[in-house]
């Protein structure tokens, strides 16, 4: 009975722990990759603050003859004109299991926003943007 009972304490506290890992393997720095090109396109650090995660674009992977440090022209909020790279992109995500939801996601591209989902899934990050019923997802790649 007490072998049992070690036994079950052990994988209650290897779920815990599980779940506790999963809920914060979103933290890290990610390179995201451009649909189009499959290049490389910036590397995204996402971040907790309180329960809630966040993602700053901390480098652009630029073109020769692009600007390095580009101004997002397209933003139609408070970003505009402001500097892209140290732009908060993903904003105010909270945790609902198994994944990061209720926030939103910047394109700088076309200064778009979409309601916004991340979740974890074997090593990489998964990104999803709604826009309605529509919906486009993303594999970012971990930094660090």
């Amino acid at each position: 009975m007490k072998k049992r009972l070690n036994f079950l304490f052990l994988g209650l506290l290897l779920a815990a722990a599980n779940a506790f890992a999963g809920n914060n393997a979103v933290i890290g720095q990610w390179q995201t990759i451009d649909d189009k090109t499959r290049e490389p396109k910036s590397i995204v650090r996402i971040y907790k603050q309180g329960d809630k995660v966040y993602g700053k674009i901390i480098k652009l992977f630029r073109k020769p003859g692009e600007d390095p440090d580009p101004v997002c022209v397209k933003c139609t909020d408070d970003r505009k004109g402001k500097k892209i790279i140290g732009m908060v992109i993903v904003d105010g995500l909270t945790n609902d299991r198994d994944d990061w939801s209720g926030g939103t996601i910047l394109d700088p591209a076309n200064g778009k926003i979409y309601r916004c989902k991340i979740w974890f899934d074997g090593g990489q990050l998964k990104v999803r943007g709604y826009w309605g019923f529509f919906y486009r997802t993303q594999t970012w790649h971990r930094v660090r």
